[in-house]
């Protein structure tokens, strides 16, 4: 299989996540800008998943591109970062429906967690299969980001049994955290691209 058909409809998935959260948010009844005071948890929720969303998307784009042969582990650690994202507009829907009651924030960042496991998976495949001199292995060295994230995650699982309020904050925080964009790709390629030309 060629890159290009897995980004494709890695694409098509993503899209298709991000049209169907939008759809829980429902036109209130009143004509009044007072009326979407009640659509402010959903608003938020959606934003916030969104942006997650969003994110991944764009590094996925970036993570794709040091492709050079897709290899069967690629493929499944792929599928399944695409089911945890798919759970997405799920729990976002969940959350902002209970108004951030600890159950469903517990499951949103559970779903949260299994995107970054299954992210840092497909990325260990891809180097397992270019090998470590590869441009991903060279590129991202020791993940930070991706083991502040994971951590984060798991403060804000444990945060959701007492204080929900701090559990969104961290949620948000890794969001905010990973829209600082990651250039060790972008640069690595450029540098390969000026070296063959």
């Amino acid at each position: 299989m060629r890159r290009g058909r897995m980004e494709a409809f890695s694409d098509g998935v993503i899209a298709i996540i991000i049209t169907i959260m939008v759809l829980e948010l429902k036109v209130p009844e009143g004509h009044e800008l007072t009326s979407l005071l009640p659509l402010a948890p959903k608003f938020y929720s959606y934003a916030l998943s969104f942006l997650y969303v969003a994110i991944y998307w764009v590094n996925h784009h970036h993570l794709l591109h040091t492709v050079e042969k897709v290899s069967a582990p690629i493929l499944w650690h792929n599928n399944l970062l695409l089911f945890w994202l798919s759970l997405v507009p799920f729990t976002t829907a969940w959350v902002g429906e209970s108004n951030f009651a600890a159950e469903p924030m517990i499951a949103y960042g559970f779903v949260l967690l299994m995107c970054g496991v299954f992210y840092f998976l497909l990325s260990q495949s891809i180097v397992r299969t270019h090998g470590r001199q590869s441009t991903l292995a060279r590129a991202i060295g020791v993940d930070v980001k991706g083991i502040i994230s994971v951590v984060a995650y798991l403060a804000a699982i444990g945060l959701c049994f007492v204080w929900t309020t701090g559990a969104n904050i961290l949620y948000a925080a890794v969001a905010l955290m990973w829209l600082i964009p990651d250039r060790r790709i972008e640069r690595l390629m450029a540098a390969i691209e000026q070296d063959v030309a």
